[in-house]
């Protein structure tokens, strides 16, 4: 075996769930071979750089051999080796921003006013969900 469909070998190396899984995500541009999209179809061979975009982490894999059966996971080291930066997997472990308004044990629920004045407070801490989906793509 000296190629294999790029959908068929991220499914059998678990990088996700299912084939249909992985070919949405090839055809939604998010991974890349050697630097340049691909689809579905796609032939890989041994030594080609795959990256994986999901959410905000880019992860990088170097396919080592080819399969065509889904692998169980103690055996996918034997296929792809994972060689995703650090920085890219820091940005898993960064805090998200949560505001605590403290109120007093027993006084209840805030008044109208009170509801009023929480939600100015707030207005500037809100952000968008779409504004990071715009941007990454830009970055790919």
């Amino acid at each position: 075996m000296s190629e294999i469909r790029l959908d068929k070998y991220l499914w059998a190396v678990r990088i996700f769930k299912t084939r249909s899984d992985a070919a949405d995500a090839i055809r939604q541009n998010r991974v890349l071979v050697n630097d340049a999209y691909a689809k579905p179809s796609r032939d890989v061979k041994v030594g080609d750089c795959i990256s994986v975009r999901r959410e905000r982490v880019t992860y990088s894999y170097k396919v080592l051999d080819l399969v065509s059966s889904r692998q169980p996971a103690k055996n996918v080291p034997m296929y792809c080796l994972n060689c995703t930066p650090q920085e890219e997997l820091d940005k898993l472990n960064v805090p998200h921003e949560t505001i605590f308004v403290f109120r007093d044990r027993g006084t209840g629920r805030p008044t109208k006013k009170e509801r009023r004045d929480i939600d100015a407070l707030m207005d500037g801490f809100y952000i968008e969900e779409g504004a990071f989906d715009e941007d990454d793509e830009d970055d790919i």
